[in-house]
């Protein structure tokens, strides 16, 4: 199957691409390369564009005619950013989904996977949620998620439009064949910022918040490996059509590993895969931090008949592995 994926350069887009790739399907790939870099789209089918671009969506539906269902990755999606600059993620995440929206009912595509996040739960009492848990998002990158879940809902209600709305937990690792990781410069989540301490490009690691009621007094997360991830989308890709009735258009699923890990505990876990004790200091939280939350991922597992595959391990591996790779991978002239 051929498979439109918004944000296709990205970090998680590049890596489902891989996925759909190695399972025999054509992804076709679309990014404004403003924060995707363009490395990750080499030997692929690319479009360089905006999503809100209706005359790009056009040219791809024009020149792809047999493309079955669109991903939509394409999203800005650092929490602290957000608060200091609402407008930006208003405008990207919200306003430019919307017109993307609008643009592939236009070509006639009635079948959409969406990108959501798991900071859109309020906190629980246990820290696990369902898809029916309570919302309560604490900060403009989750509210956009959550405003967007809603129009694509709308839209579903309104229009030929089947949508399915994939939350993910905390992604982390790199694709296993190492054909794409995390890329950013001074990440703001926790594992890049452990593996720049390990690299001894930052001096210290950050704990932020250590007043939560946790069993340790640090966040609680859900850390999924990002090739788990991807794989979910080839099976929601594979199965999408057995997910929905006529009065059921739209659907939500939770992707993660069922399982919860405070941040210390990651933070111990990572000095354990990398043989020795980091620097680090414990601070209060930033900006839109949350106490978190862990997936029950049973719908996952009854629907599309996904469960992971990779351990906490297998992702602080990957991921330390990665850095040492795409210094070769981005390098002009590698040797």
């Amino acid at each position: 199957m051929k498979t439109l994926i918004t944000g296709g350069a990205g970090y998680i887009g590049s890596t489902i691409a891989s996925a759909l790739i190695d399972k025999g399907h054509t992804p076709v790939l679309l990014d404004s390369l403003v924060v995707g870099p363009r490395e990750f789209t080499k030997n692929r089918i690319f479009y360089e564009g905006d999503i809100s671009n209706g005359k790009i969506i056009r040219k791809i539906f024009s020149d792809h005619r047999n493309i079955h269902c669109v991903i939509h990755c394409a999203a800005l999606i650092v929490v602290p950013e957000s608060v200091e600059h609402p407008y930006k993620y208003y405008k990207e995440n919200v306003y430019k989904s919307l017109e993307l929206f609008k643009n592939l009912l236009d070509m006639n595509c009635h079948r959409l996977i969406f990108s959501s996040s798991a900071s859109i739960y309020d906190a629980t009492e246990n820290f696990k949620v369902t898809e029916t848990s309570p919302l309560a998002a604490n900060c403009p990158y989750a509210r956009t998620k959550i405003m967007m879940e809603n129009i694509l809902e709308d839209f579903c209600d309104a229009y030929p439009l089947q949508g399915l709305s994939l939350r993910y937990f905390n992604p982390i690792g790199a694709d296993p064949a190492f054909r794409s990781g995390p890329y950013k410069v001074n990440p703001s989540h926790l594992l890049g910022g452990l593996v720049e301490v390990a690299s001894g490009r930052r001096p210290v690691m950050e704990i932020n918040g250590i007043d939560w009621p946790t069993r340790d007094g640090s966040a609680i997360r859900d850390f999924i490996h990002v090739w788990d991830l991807a794989e979910a989308h080839v099976l929601a890709l594979e199965k999408f059509d057995n997910l929905f009735t006529k009065e059921e258009p739209y659907c939500v699923i939770n992707l993660g590993t069922q399982s919860g890990v405070t941040v210390k505990e990651f933070v111990k876990a990572f000095e354990n895969v990398w043989g020795k004790e980091l620097p680090k200091k414990e601070t209060g939280p930033r900006p839109g931090d949350v106490i978190g939350a862990f997936a029950n991922a049973e719908k996952a597992e009854k629907l599309l008949g996904w469960k992971i595959k990779k351990s906490l391990e297998n992702g602080i591996s990957d991921a330390l592995t990665w850095d040492k790779e795409k210094v070769k991978f981005f390098s002009p002239n590698p040797s």
